[in-house]
């Protein structure tokens, strides 16, 4: 099963703000929809191991 984490930029700071197993609500996200937010990044883990990383927005 792949987890997604995702990682909120604000200025000099990341966050993990979400975390789900839903790929297509995690592709949704917007970085309006976190207060302060820069950019959105997600991690993709695998079998306790990340696998994937990227920016979304």
């Amino acid at each position: 099963m792949k987890i997604y984490v995702v990682i909120a930029l604000r200025e000099d700071q990341m966050d993990n703000v979400f975390v789900s197993t839903d790929e297509e609500k995690i592709l949704a996200l917007l970085p309006s929809d976190f207060d302060d937010c820069d950019a959105l990044f997600l991690e993709v883990w695998e079998d306790d191991a990340k696998i994937d990383d990227y920016r979304l927005q």
